[in-house]
């Protein structure tokens, strides 16, 4: 379930005045997200995507993400750009909370991608690293390795969330601790591309959503990130292996990656397991029972993670 703050219909018409996008016709809020209030807005001009910001976009970070999407949208990437006012601004207040008015993309989100469809998402996030490669804006990963630590720390018990847990989570940070590799190629990257991030027409790809973890740290990282989510059952108890072929297939077709890349990779999807892991964790404890966001289990990325610990799976990252 969605996060909801309510809009009140003559603010929505007066927001939606300073745009050349015609008049309201109707504002629904949209059940995909937990982050944000997001809603399909209807105008006289088109459909768009009216999103509220909540607690965990900083509103410091918006004038990013506003230039990356805009960049990202000039080099030709499916990616929905904010809209500027006739004065040129994109980033609005409405309700209290800090807006903007984003272009609408055609196509749906997938729950169970086939594996021609991961080939065309890791052939998309191959071309967006391609168009991001010269982006000069930067934004740390405030959702990076530095700070998996702290996130666990936040959360408690984690043997109340699953038992064991708190003992795998201790290990697998001290093992990431001494061995994240140093210098790999890096640039700002997506951080978050899962299949519900991705919007697709059959095998197309029509969409590349939801930016608001972008943040500069390793290409390969964002490769394993796009990997554990998208060659995974929805528990995570096995990974599929024409899913995560075709997916590195569609990527090496954008960019070949450096042997000491490919050579990471399992390393940085532990990373990459860990990090969903111990942010669901988290939530998981500290979100009311009664609250209007649906908690994410963890136990699927500890499954991915144990997966991705085992001797073989070097050859999960192949491309046959």
């Amino acid at each position: 379930m969605a996060v909801y703050t309510h809009v009140d219909p003559d603010d929505l018409a007066g927001l939606v005045a300073r745009y050349d996008i015609g008049t309201v016709i109707s504002c629904k809020g949209i059940a995909e997200g937990v982050e944000n209030s997001n809603f399909l807005l209807e105008t006289t001009g088109g459909r768009f995507i009216l999103t509220l910001y909540e607690k965990r976009v900083q509103v410091g970070d918006l004038p990013f993400f506003v230039d990356l999407l805009g960049h990202l949208a000039a080099r030709g990437c499916p990616v929905p750009a904010m809209i500027r006012d006739r004065d040129g601004t994109a980033i609005q207040q409405i309700a209290g909370r800090a807006a903007c008015i984003i272009q609408f993309l055609p196509g749906i989100s997938l729950t169970k991608p086939t594996a021609g469809q991961c080939q065309a998402a890791g052939a998309a996030l191959g071309t967006m690293h391609r168009a991001v490669a010269d982006f000069s804006g930067a934004r740390e990963n405030s959702m990076g390795r530095r700070y998996w630590r702290g996130v666990a720390e936040a959360a408690g018990d984690l043997d109340t969330v699953i038992p064991g847990l708190q003992a795998a989570v201790d290990a697998e940070l001290a093992f990431l601790d001494a061995n994240w590799p140093a210098d790999l190629p890096a640039h700002v990257i997506h951080a978050d591309l899962f299949p519900d991030n991705v919007l697709m027409l059959g095998e197309t790809v029509t969409g590349l959503i939801d930016f608001y973890f972008a943040a500069t740290d390793y290409r390969a990282y964002d490769v394993a990130v796009t990997h554990a989510s998208w060659a995974f059952s929805t528990d995570g108890s096995r990974c599929d292996a024409d899913r995560a072929h075709a997916l590195m297939r569609g990527y090496a077709r954008e960019i070949a990656l450096l042997p000491e890349e490919i050579a990471a990779l399992p390393l940085l999807a532990r990373g990459a397991s860990l990090r969903f892991l111990l942010t669901r964790a988290h939530d998981w404890v500290h979100t009311p029972a009664d609250a209007l966001v649906t908690r994410k289990d963890p136990a699927p990325f500890l499954n991915r993670l144990r997966r991705y610990q085992a001797a073989d799976a070097a050859s999960l990252f192949t491309t046959a």
